[in-house]
């Protein structure tokens, strides 16, 4: 199992304010750390992956599917496959991101 050094993982700026890196991924999974600054959205999308995630810090709106809700450090979602979902930052927020299987454009 490959032992990661964080700064070594360069990172990328998905939208203004946003900012993600592949922390590490196998054959059927990937673990992402995404940054967002106070008010940056990562808009409305879909993809065939599912995803899971945790937030460390902060505060964001998010909406899934039908739902909105403001959440907050220690709270975490799963996003099924194809299931519309966006963010938005109410404060700077730091979260991990797990997709299954990896997304290829962030390897």
């Amino acid at each position: 199992m490959p032992l990661i050094d964080h700064d070594s993982v360069a990172p990328v700026e998905m939208f203004s304010g946003v900012v993600r890196r592949t922390l590490t991924y196998g054959d059927r999974l990937m673990l992402i750390e995404v940054t967002l600054e106070e008010g940056a959205v990562v808009p409305m999308h879909t993809h065939p992956h599912e995803q899971t995630g945790y937030l460390i810090s902060g505060r964001f709106l998010f909406e899934l599917g039908d739902e909105k809700r403001e959440l907050g450090p220690g709270d975490c979602w799963l996003v099924p496959s194809n299931v519309p979902h966006q963010v938005t930052a109410l404060a700077p927020c730091l979260l991990v991101d797990v997709f299954s299987p990896p997304r290829e454009e962030y390897r």
